[in-house]
């Protein structure tokens, strides 16, 4: 991405070469290529950096809409502070209700630990589908659980408790954030890549 610079101010932002008439001149597309940096800083076309120092996980983040600004013959494309997503459910209150927006106390919108757990929930639901049909098997023709399989699902059931816990307990957006990331607790040579959550345990074939 370039942008056209008139005055020191930015008048212009390219997304992809083309032909421009700057001034009075007409310059084909291809001076995008063949030009150097300096040749098309001399008619006011600069690439554009980009800093993203403030751009947050838009999982965990609401990331503001992203600026340009000439300074010291450089273009840069930033973002401004991230507001972190509500961790918690936000409940209507009694002027919303005197609003008539929503009845005091209730749910107005869910928070990320509501929306966590109920994919959590849903993952866990796909898996023990997995297995399902051992259950189905055992009512309907009486034949034995293998103790493999109960094994794999009472690990399901009980891991998936630690996590909703943890969930559950996280304190803010960046604790949940955390929960989900990966760290690298093996070493450069050896890397293995864990997250505090931890996961749903797999049935071993």
């Amino acid at each position: 991405m370039w942008a056209l610079v008139e005055s020191d101010s930015i008048t212009k932002l390219i997304n992809n070469p083309k032909s421009m008439v700057i001034g009075d001149v007409q310059y084909p597309a291809k001076i995008f290529q063949l030009w150097s940096e300096s040749e098309l800083n001399a008619i006011g076309i600069y690439e554009v950096t980009t800093n993203s120092s403030n751009f947050k996980d838009e999982k965990w983040y609401i990331n503001t809409n992203e600026s340009y600004a000439f300074a010291d013959d450089t273009v840069t494309r930033s973002w401004g502070t991230a507001t972190p997503k509500a961790h918690a459910d936000t409940l209507w209150t009694a002027q919303d209700e005197t609003d008539g927006k929503g009845t005091e106390g209730e749910v107005a919108t869910r928070g990320l630990k509501y929306n966590l757990i109920r994919d959590l929930k849903i993952t866990v639901a796909n898996i023990l589908s997995e297995t399902d049909w051992y259950i189905t098997r055992n009512t309907e023709k009486s034949t034995a659980i293998p103790s493999a399989i109960s094994t794999h699902r009472d690990a399901v059931r009980t891991k998936q408790a630690e996590m909703e816990t943890a969930i559950t307990n996280a304190s803010n957006t960046p604790a949940l954030e955390t929960l989900y990331k990966y760290v690298n607790i093996g070493t450069e040579e050896n890397p293995v890549h864990e997250r505090p959550l931890g996961e749903l345990p797999t049935l071993e074939s």
